[in-house]
């Protein structure tokens, strides 16, 4: 018993419709009606599917029965959609139709996008500090030759660029190394109370330097997680450290750690390490996009500050690969606080 064209394409996950020789719809599969809308078959395949790059493809697979491919591009719940389109001459009584399969490749062309994204960035972010190098060396070599005051200053400021660079140059490397790894769940015993301790210690000065008072709030005992030593100390002090870079003179920031209990979000025991300052808060249309990598709520002063806009999005990535979990809440004029949720067993 031959199957019949409507019964095969019921079959195929992806959405697919078969054109008759005679230019109408005579088979159309439920993901293709998703897409498409329904009761498509038997209308022109025009009228169906409307986009002229797609329609001009079809007309030259029906002219010369030679498989094309092109795309489709819609939007589902107000997000682009967009598909790979295979278009192939398929022998009929009347003639040959043509076979239209849809294949979603948005996560392609979103990963591709992020990438050029990312180029455009680092291109960016690398461009403003070369090009002040570069004026100042041409100065230098010029008009400031014989100015050893104008000397000192330049230089002062060009040692300034070359360290924004170095630390872009850090944290890009640091996230690629981050990324690399983040499928691999680290398994050695990590006490977080010493590494909140080490972070404490190793701040301290900074926090002095800008009039913050720093506090801690930790178990007695140790509180260990599987996990990697290096990685979650970065956690907490890059959380830690933009807390004393943005809450601002006469704050306090505290790094606290909670007692291992069931946390909700991880659906198994956590414990939540804790890093809040009493500054002035982040508006809430800032907090789904912090951790995205170059995204600053206030990028001059985070320049100013030597942030890369590579901390946050480096937190997320070790989080992740901890099978963690990372919360931020704020209130503008009273402060904000980053809540890290890690399992405490493999």
């Amino acid at each position: 018993m031959t199957a019949l064209p409507q019964d095969i394409l019921k079959v195929l996950g992806s959405p697919a419709v078969l054109i008759a020789p005679d230019e109408r719809i005579v088979a159309a599969n439920d993901a293709a009606e998703q897409v498409l809308g329904k009761n498509i078959e038997g209308r022109h395949f025009i009228t169906a599917l409307r986009q002229p790059v797609l329609l001009d493809t079809i007309e030259q697979v029906q002219r010369d029965a030679t498989q094309r491919e092109t795309e489709f591009l819609t939007t589902k719940d107000q997000h682009d959609i967009t598909f790979r389109v295979t278009c192939g001459p398929v022998p009929m009584p009347a003639g040959h139709g043509v076979l239209v399969s849809f294949e979603d490749i948005t996560p392609m062309e979103q990963a591709g996008q992020m990438r050029r994204d990312f180029v455009a960035n680092v291109s960016h972010e690398l461009r403003t500090p070369l090009t002040a190098l570069l004026g100042f060396i041409e100065t230098l070599a010029g008009p400031a030759r014989n100015d050893p005051e104008a000397q000192a200053r330049f230089l002062k400021i060009m040692g300034s660029e070359a360290e924004r660079m170095n630390r872009l140059v850090s944290d890009l490397l640091s996230l690629s190394r981050v990324e690399a790894d983040e499928r691999v769940r680290p398994v050695d015993d990590v006490d977080l109370v010493g590494l909140a301790q080490q972070t404490h210690h190793g701040l301290s000065h900074m926090a002095r330097e800008a009039g913050i008072e720093m506090v801690i709030d930790v178990p007695d005992s140790p509180v260990v997680v599987p996990g990697d030593a290096d990685q979650l100390r970065q956690v907490l002090n890059n959380l830690t450290e933009n807390a004393i870079k943005y809450s601002g003179s006469g704050s306090r920031v505290k790094i606290s750690i909670g007692q291992p209990s069931y946390e909700n979000r991880l659906r198994e025991t956590g414990v939540s390490l804790l890093v809040s300052d009493t500054g002035p808060g982040i508006d809430p249309i800032h907090i789904p996009r912090l951790t995205e990598r170059f995204y600053r709520v206030d990028s001059h002063r985070s320049r100013e500050l030597g942030g890369t806009g590579l901390g946050l999005a480096i937190v997320k990535h070790i989080i992740n690969r901890h099978r963690g979990r990372l919360r931020v809440d704020s209130q503008e004029g009273v402060g904000t606080t980053f809540t890290v949720i890690l399992p405490v067993e493999t």
